[in-house]
């Protein structure tokens, strides 16, 4: 099926994912390579322990409060798991819809708080005023999917002063909003931090992730231990070692949404009814419209987007920033099914 939007592409264009568009330098690629030779041993300890060192540094922190995990959702389910039953779970809907599925499936009271277009700015006063002593609140920070800034230093704050609530921040998109609240954990027992290496650091493949936790979730996590595969381990320390390449696609990925963002506005200009992006603090836009089945009508000509009509009113899409020449094929389909659909 065409719509008018062009013919289908050779290879699709991925938007759909959250990943960012740069492979990893060849450095890091053979740092997992030099792994492959160890396949058939688990990661030693001691490198273990070295990739924490690592990521403590990064994230400003002692290292025995870092947390190691093949992937942040696994350690966002993990605490789930671990401090949901018995307790009233506060969310904030839309958010990362694995884990409101978790929450959903084993919180004994859930309590979501809608976030409502344009602003889609989170109530502080309602969340505190649903609080208990023995409340987990969950929010991602920046939020996916609208992309926004939920949280400042002075909400956290305020959300742990009021009760004795737990709170688990993800951060998986921090080095694109430079808001993280890591450094709070020595301070605040009661808060969690979220990571991934997957977005900025080109490593989705490779599946890092972790968390900087308060004494108040260590002992829970004393008996988690996690295998990483070595390559990925590898591959995790030596991007680590060589952060100026990270911090490079940030800029790359920030200065292409922007442009992005801009061009999109020009489409709304001319077809008000098309496309109409959201502010975003991360490596993806919110987008708005009106054409009915926009993302499957993207799909049929390989441009894959996410609908994410299931935790927003009908008409929105999230659309990964890709590289330049990707944002512009999705651009010129989206102008030309804007056009058919007039």
């Amino acid at each position: 099926m065409d719509d008018g939007a062009g013919q289908m592409l050779r290879e699709p264009v991925r938007l759909d994912m959250n990943e960012v568009p740069y492979p990893p330098p060849e450095r890091v690629v053979e740092a997992a390579r030099m792994a492959l030779g160890k396949l058939n041993r688990y990661a030693d300890p001691e490198e273990l322990q070295r990739l924490r060192e690592l990521l403590a540094r990064y994230a400003g922190v002692p290292s025995r409060y870092v947390i190691l995990s093949p992937g942040s959702d696994l350690l966002l389910r993990e605490m789930i798991l671990m401090f949901a039953p018995g307790r009233k779970v506060v969310t904030v809907s839309p958010s990362f819809y694995p884990t409101l599925q978790v929450v959903e499936q084993f919180a004994s009271i859930q309590l979501s708080i809608r976030l409502s277009p344009p602003t889609f700015d989170l109530n502080l006063d309602v969340l505190t005023s649903e609080l208990d002593e023995a409340s987990l609140v969950i929010v991602d920070n920046p939020n996916n999917p609208t992309g926004s800034v939920l949280l400042d230093r002075e909400a956290v704050e305020t959300i742990v002063e009021h009760s004795k609530a737990l709170v688990v921040i993800d951060e998986a998109y921090y080095e694109f909003s430079g808001v993280t609240f890591a450094d709070m954990v020595g301070d605040w027992p009661r808060v969690a931090v979220t990571r991934t290496m997957d977005k900025a650091f080109s490593l989705a493949g490779a599946r890092i992730g972790y968390a900087v936790v308060g004494d108040a979730f260590l002992d829970a996590f004393s008996t988690l231990y996690a295998f990483l595969a070595r390559p990925s381990l590898y591959a995790a320390m030596e991007a680590l070692r060589n952060c100026a390449y990270m911090r490079e696609n940030v800029r790359q990925v920030i200065q292409e949404r922007e442009r992005l963002r801009q061009e999109l506005d020009h489409v709304h200009a001319q077809h008000p009814d098309g496309v109409r992006a959201y502010p975003s603090s991360t490596n993806f836009l919110l987008v708005r419209t009106q054409i009915p089945d926009l993302a499957r009508r993207l799909g049929d000509v390989g441009i894959l987007v996410a609908d994410v009509a299931s935790q927003l009113p009908p008409g929105f899409i999230r659309v990964s920033v890709g590289t330049r020449q990707e944002n512009d094929a999705f651009l010129d389909s989206c102008v030309k099914i804007c056009q058919t659909n007039e």
